[in-house]
């Protein structure tokens, strides 16, 4: 049995994912910590998760070598934690948008910081098993992909050589935009309504263009739910290489075939679909003129984009069987 440590227990992401690690049958949940909610039991803050356990300040001294670390601090605030945490010799999940972008000149321009340790950089894995299984199960540092990134990788990858001309709309719950309350997330404002944001500007554009490998259009949505996500994908399609439905759908099949989270699906799926659970489907259509393809991705925002994401890769890090403690 290993430990997780999960550092930043007390927001939306860190209080899911020290549920899940608490029903874990092999690992055994660490320190709980939170900055602001410190001395409170976790159950009292998030009442729907049942977590008895008291958070506390981090005490970097208990954490061992041996141990796993979940760091669910916002952007900007992670670096400071993961870095003295990798030094000790922790396998960390970064939950936090810090470790994955690789390029350093990327986080001023992006997240409006210095990296501290840009070092960190070069060895950090994206956390995305459907992409990178292999380098995660050896990997002392996984950054965990953003919930939109990752929701628009998965319905595009099966076919990211043969797309161009990336257009994706995407939709969140209100969950997505974290704990901290601000005008933007006020229940008068985003009920009976749904609004774009950072159009042009968003800082998960970057993320999703790395792992695709060119460069596109993102617009996100917020809409009056508390959970799930959806990304709407359009591209030009490469007529030749995908000539009808039968051989995108076969694409999809075989592509995700050995990924236990992933479901093609052969219609549109809805976010109701996949909330509360690690599961992602997503459901790629060809347009009748056979030039465009529609692709429709759903996942629940705090599972598989985030807490389930972090508990499947340190299933994969520990040796563990990737499905455990999330089915």
């Amino acid at each position: 049995m290993s430990k997780i440590h999960v550092i930043g227990a007390a927001g939306f992401a860190g209080a899911q994912l020290a549920a899940l690690v608490n029903e874990h049958p092999y690992f055994e949940l660490g320190q709980i910590t939170s900055r602001s909610e410190a001395g409170k039991h976790l159950v009292d803050v998030t009442p729907e998760y049942r977590v008895g356990r008291r958070l506390s300040e981090l005490d970097m001294a208990a954490i061992t070598p041996d141990d796993f670390a979940a760091v669910c601090y916002p952007h900007a605030e992670a670096a400071a934690v993961v870095g003295p945490l990798v030094d000790k010799g922790v396998r960390v999940v970064d939950v936090s948008a810090d470790h994955r972008l690789r390029d350093p000149a990327a986080y001023p321009a992006h997240y409006g910081f210095e990296h501290p340790r840009p070092d960190l950089l070069e060895i950090a894995v994206y956390g995305l098993p459907e992409l990178y299984r292999d380098k995660i199960v050896e990997a002392q540092l996984v950054a965990n992909p953003g919930c939109y990134p990752e929701t628009a990788l998965l319905g595009l990858l099966p076919i990211c050589r043969e797309i161009s001309d990336v257009v994706i709309d995407a939709k969140s719950g209100v969950s997505g935009a974290g704990r901290t309350p601000t005008s933007a997330v006020h229940f008068s404002n985003i009920t009976d309504s749904i609004s774009p944001y950072k159009v042009f500007a968003h800082r998960h554009q970057p993320e999703i263009a790395q792992e695709l490998g060119q460069d596109l259009l993102f617009t996100p949505h917020l809409l009056p739910v508390d959970r799930g996500l959806m990304c709407s994908s359009y591209a030009r399609v490469d007529r030749e290489a995908i000539p009808d439905q039968a051989t995108l759908d076969a694409r999809y099949a075989d592509f995700y075939e050995e990924h236990p989270f992933v479901e093609p699906v052969l219609a549109p799926p809805t976010m109701r679909a996949v909330q509360h659970t690690n599961f992602a489907q997503v459901c790629p259509l060809l347009s009748p003129d056979g030039e465009r393809v529609a692709v429709f991705s759903v996942l629940d925002n705090l599972m598989k984009g985030a807490a389930g994401q972090a508990v499947q890769n340190f299933n994969l890090m520990a040796g563990r069987p990737e499905t455990e403690g999330l089915l």
